[in-house]
């Protein structure tokens, strides 16, 4: 019987990797949901950039607002540019399915629990990965997901990226490390050659940004427990203190 629960267990962690995204990821980011700037500027960048093809149907623009302490004119004059959407209403798209099929060959998908099925590790690489490719087409390939449907949407502020050869500090599968500098040698590292809007650093602080946001969305109530936890925490110091002298009191006459 243990030997078959082993052999289970072993079953599973191949299962496991795949829900959480799969091979390893060249980047890796740690959400803040304390930091409302990156939050608001993550939902910026996705209500401007994103949500032309990918609805957040599980989340409300109030919601959202209320959350990362945005004021309701503000978000209904520079976030909802649909008419056919007031504050209160979930963030859907006006892409229509069958359409976005014809189009892309499958409708783009829902991106409220992204960040909760593959990880914002993933998410974030994925952004960052677009790299030209002519053969595809969109004329868009990505290293994380190989032919990707969907065009690199952040391609003017990041600009045009390249596969090419160079050398790297960051390891790369199959590269070869220069054993006098130190890096990489490698023809499949991603390489800025037409400038976008951003600075590199800007970019990836952008991307950044965005997965920062999608990590609340798949777990707005995250946000809230943060929020509320020092409050538990001294009320059950208080609590603790008072049930102990009430102990004490209670028990001063039997010892």
């Amino acid at each position: 019987m243990k030997k078959q629960l082993f052999a289970l267990l072993f079953a599973l962690v191949p299962l496991t990797a795949m829900a959480a995204g799969g091979a390893s990821v060249p980047y890796s980011m740690t959400p803040d949901l304390d930091d409302k700037a990156s939050l608001q500027r993550g939902m910026q960048l996705y209500t401007n950039y994103c949500m032309g093809c990918h609805s957040l149907e599980h989340q409300r623009f109030a919601r959202a607002a209320e959350d990362l302490g945005m004021p309701q004119d503000l978000v209904e004059e520079n976030l909802i540019f649909s008419s056919d959407l007031a504050f209160n209403d979930q963030m859907h798209i006006a892409m229509n399915k069958d359409d976005a099929e014809a189009w892309f060959g499958a409708p783009p998908p829902d991106l409220t629990l992204e960040s909760r099925l593959r990880g914002t590790d993933w998410i974030y690489s994925y952004l960052l990965s677009f790299y030209k490719d002519p053969s595809t087409g969109t004329g868009v390939n990505n290293a994380v997901f190989d032919m990707v449907a969907m065009p690199n949407v952040l391609e003017p502020l990041q600009g045009v990226q390249e596969m090419v050869c160079s050398e790297t500090d960051r390891p790369v599968e199959g590269a070869e490390l220069d054993p006098l500098t130190g890096k990489y040698q490698s023809c499949d590292v991603l390489q800025v050659t037409q400038p976008g809007e951003l600075e590199p650093d800007e970019f990836e602080e952008a991307v950044y940004d965005l997965t920062n946001f999608l990590a609340y969305v798949g777990e707005p109530s995250k946000l809230q427990a943060q929020t509320l936890a020092p409050k538990v925490l001294i009320f059950i110091f208080i609590f603790g203190v008072i049930a102990y002298l009430l102990k004490r009191e209670y028990w001063r006459d039997i010892h």
